[in-house]
């Protein structure tokens, strides 16, 4: 069963490569979805997949790439939306 996660993740994650790492690490996990940086200094991204290995990427994205520094990670329940590659999205 395909579930997904929006996911909101604050801290020190813009200019450390956080979006890179979220891309392979989505992908080496078989994720599909997409992450972007937001204006207010966030990361958003939309993941989907089984239910275990969404709840293994959101353990992994707590740590992200050595430079990051994750103060939260606000997780909401959404739709799959069927997405079938995992990409990086400008800036919103």
């Amino acid at each position: 069963m395909v579930i997904a996660r929006h996911l909101n993740i604050s801290g020190h994650v813009q200019g450390v490569w956080y979006r890179n790492w979220t891309v392979d690490t989505a992908r080496i996990l078989s994720l599909v979805g997409w992450v972007r940086n937001r204006a207010d200094g966030n990361v958003e991204t939309w993941v989907e997949g089984s239910e275990e290995v969404v709840t293994r990427f959101i353990t992994l994205a707590q740590e992200g790439p050595p430079a990051a520094r994750v103060v939260q990670i606000l997780a909401q329940e959404v739709e799959p939306q069927g997405f079938t590659g995992f990409e990086k999205r400008p800036t919103a």
